[in-house]
C-alpha cells in the first residue's frame, strides 16, 4: 500500500524542482526523502524522477503519477476535516497560469474575493501570455483562450462565447475619426500583438454569413497583449482584443467598441489541466466562481459581438 509521506514528498519534489527542498519543506532529512522515493518507485514499478548530479525531472510516468498524487492528498484532507466535525473548506495551494492581460486586470481581484470566501487556501498565480508546459512547470491549472495545441489536456469552457472587439479611446477617435467600414482600417494606427515571433496582423470578422478580414498595422507592437490595451486606452490606436480584456475599460469609458454591428473572431475562455484528476473541489468551485463572473460580462457585450 503506497504511503502517505510517500506522497507528499513527490508532490513537493515536483513543485520544487528539488528533493533536498522538498525534505526541508517537509521537515525530514535528504536521506529520508531520497528512501521514501525510492520505495514509491519500486512498489509502482516505474521511475517517477530521471535524476543526474545536476537536475532533476518529471518522466512521462511521473508527470501522469503527479496529478493523482495531489488529488489522494487533498480528498485525504477533506475526509480528515469532516471526520473532526468541521465544516470542509478548500485549503492548500493553488498555482495557476494565467494570460497578462486577463490575469493582471479581470483574474487578479476575482481571485481576491474567491479566497475571501476561502481563507485557507493559498493562491499561487503565474502571469505570462505564452502557454505554460503543464507538465515541466508547477502549474496545477492554467487559463487561457482557445482550444490547447496539445489534445492529450483537459479543457473546461469558461467563457465559450467570449469574442474579439474592436476599440479605441475616445481621445483617439476624436483626433482621428471613427471607422465605419472594416477597409478603413487600413487608415488607422492598429496596435498589434505578436506571440511566438508570430504578428496577429490579420484580423477577422463576421457579418452575418459572411467572414470578412483586413490585414493592418501599426507603429506599435508588443508580446504582452496587456500593453497593447494599455496603449489603446492611451490614445495610442485601434485594438482589436478578447471582450473579457477591455470590458471594463469599455463600461467605465475609457474605450469603446467599434462596428459593433460585426461580429468578432471567437476567443473561448477555458480551464486546462493535464487530467481529470487534477479536478479537485478546489479546481470545480474556481471554475464555477469564474464562470459566473465571465457570464455577467458577456452579458454586457455590445449588440453584434
Amino acid at each position: 500500500m503506497l504511503r502517505l509521506d510517500d506522497l507528499q514528498i513527490v508532490v513537493r519534489t515536483a513543485d520544487l524542482g528539488s528533493l533536498s527542498a522538498a525534505a526541508r519543506d517537509l521537515d525530514v532529512s535528504p536521506a529520508v526523502a531520497s528512501a521514501a522515493l525510492k520505495r514509491l518507485e519500486q512498489q509502482l514499478e516505474v521511475r517517477l524522477f530521471a535524476r543526474s548530479t545536476r537536475s532533476l525531472r518529471l518522466t512521462p510516468e511521473g508527470e501522469q503519477f503527479l496529478g493523482y498524487a495531489r488529488a489522494a492528498l487533498q480528498s485525504l484532507d477533506e475526509a480528515q476535516q469532516q471526520l473532526a466535525g468541521r465544516k470542509v473548506d478548500i485549503s492548500g495551494v493553488l498555482q495557476i497560469s494565467a494570460p497578462s492581460d486577463f490575469g493582471r486586470n479581470v483574474l487578479l481581484p476575482w481571485l481576491d474575493q474567491f479566497q475571501e470566501e476561502h481563507p485557507l487556501l493559498h493562491v499561487r498565480l503565474l502571469l505570462g501570455d505564452r502557454n505554460a508546459d503543464l507538465f515541466r512547470q508547477p502549474v496545477d491549472i492554467a487559463i487561457r483562450y482557445g482550444a490547447p495545441e496539445d489534445s492529450s489536456l483537459v479543457a473546461l469552457p469558461l467563457a465559450p462565447d467570449n469574442r474579439r472587439v474592436l476599440c479605441a479611446s475616445p481621445a483617439y477617435l476624436k483626433k482621428h475619426g471613427e471607422p465605419v467600414r472594416i477597409d478603413q482600417l487600413a487608415q488607422h494606427n492598429c496596435l498589434l500583438y505578436m506571440l511566438g515571433g508570430r504578428l496577429h496582423e490579420r484580423w477577422r470578422f463576421i457579418d452575418g454569413k459572411r467572414e470578412l478580414s483586413v490585414t493592418v498595422g501599426g507603429n506599435q507592437v508588443s508580446d504582452d497583449a496587456d500593453v497593447v490595451r494599455r496603449w489603446g486606452v492611451a490614445g495610442r490606436g485601434v485594438l482589436y482584443k478578447s471582450w473579457l480584456d477591455v470590458a471594463s475599460d469599455v463600461q467605465a469609458g475609457r474605450l469603446k467598441v467599434l462596428l459593433p454591428e460585426l461580429r468578432g473572431e471567437p476567443a473561448a475562455l477555458n480551464l486546462i489541466c493535464t487530467h481529470r484528476a487534477q479536478l479537485s473541489k478546489t479546481v470545480y468551485l474556481l471554475r464555477e466562481f469564474i464562470q459566473q463572473r465571465c457570464s455577467q460580462l458577456i452579458d454586457a457585450r455590445p449588440r453584434g459581438n
